[in-house]
């Protein structure tokens, strides 16, 4: 399908000619950036579609699939694959798997584009979607643009569980739109979250402190052409838990306030056990002081640990130094065909 997008009238605004020569060899309009895991089966007809539709988009394109230490055949089978599509084709081997989000930012530091997709590889995010991806963000000055399903084909617990981290998305950062792995952003997006080199990466969430202007479109969503997600409970419930000990305090608060309730209710206990010990109507002597005292000084102990781990928090999401990736091995288009 050959779809006309806003894309090439803006590519057109500067003469090629203007341009200086070395501007010329390196500009990219569009990258697409997948991680690619336990997808050996998959990857041959994703770099088929992809190269189809974007070159009736624009010959200006680049493919960055970043194995992220795949069990399977998935570096062989990209290996292989770069005779065919090498000069579009930028392979990157991590040294052992990092996680989906961690992977996307190797991709990201890669990606030359100037507009840049973000897609799974396991074909449920048609690569026929990415004009419209391209389209509204042209046309709304977006700086981010999710594509987002009406109807997704997953399990049920894996959609519940993408529910939640959803919810904590939107309360940790008031926007409505839905995140979702296929998504489109401008350049200067891209390079404004390369700042952060930590571990335990939430993708949504940088690109959510450094912009405003995100929004979506309805996209298909399709059923996997192999395999089963990647992603099992557990992984979505570390991702819900990184989103918000990386990007709120809010938990802490959370235990802040629970001791001061603890704190309150110790009080207020202990003016009702000191009014009932004054009417004579305590059946068991020092029952009033214990539970005071446990309740009281329990109450002291939370609030005390909250506020401490409010700096403590700020210290964690400031120091934490575990490498974020490790590149194995990078090959780029002017690698192919040497020795």
């Amino acid at each position: 399908m050959q779809m006309t997008t806003p894309l090439r009238a803006s590519a057109q605004q500067m003469p090629v000619a203007a341009m200086p020569a070395d501007a010329q060899a390196d500009m990219v309009e569009i990258s697409v950036v997948v991680p690619v895991y336990n997808s050996a089966k998959t990857l041959r007809a994703l770099l088929e579609r992809l190269s189809k539709v974007l070159s009736g988009i624009t010959e200006r394109y680049e493919l960055v699939l970043v194995e992220d230490g795949s069990p399977d055949d998935s570096w062989a089978t990209l290996d292989a694959l770069r005779a065919e599509f090498g000069q579009r084709l930028v392979a990157i081997q991590l040294m052992r798997n990092y996680g989906q989000h961690n992977a996307l930012m190797c991709g990201l530091r890669h990606a030359r584009g100037r507009f840049v997709v973000t897609m799974d590889d396991d074909l449920q995010n048609p690569p026929e979607e990415i004009p419209k991806l391209l389209t509204q963000i042209e046309r709304s000055g977006a700086d981010l643009v999710y594509g987002c399903p009406a109807d997704r084909n997953h399990a049920s617990w894996r959609n519940l569980g993408a529910s939640v981290v959803w919810h904590f998305y939107r309360t940790v950062f008031k926007n409505p739109v839905t995140p979702t792995p296929f998504r489109i952003m401008r350049r200067e997006l891209v390079q404004s979250v390369q700042f952060y080199d930590l571990n335990f990466t939430y993708l949504d969430g940088l690109l959510a402190w450094c912009t405003r202007r995100i929004e979506g479109v309805e996209v298909e969503h399709h059923a996997r052409a192999e395999g089963r997600s990647g992603y099992s409970l557990s992984k979505l419930v570390a991702l819900a838990l990184n989103l918000y000990t990386n990007f709120s305090l809010l938990p802490l608060q959370l235990v802040s306030g629970l001791g001061l309730l603890a704190s309150l209710s110790g009080f207020g206990v202990g003016a009702y056990y000191l009014i009932q010990s004054l009417t004579s109507s305590i059946a068991v002597p020092g029952y009033a002081s214990t539970i005071v005292a446990i309740l009281l000084l329990g109450g002291i102990q939370l609030l005390a640990l909250g506020i401490i781990g409010e700096y403590l928090g700020r210290l964690h999401l400031n120091v934490n130094r575990k490498p974020q990736y490790l590149v194995r091995e990078c090959l780029r288009p002017e690698e192919v065909g040497r020795g």
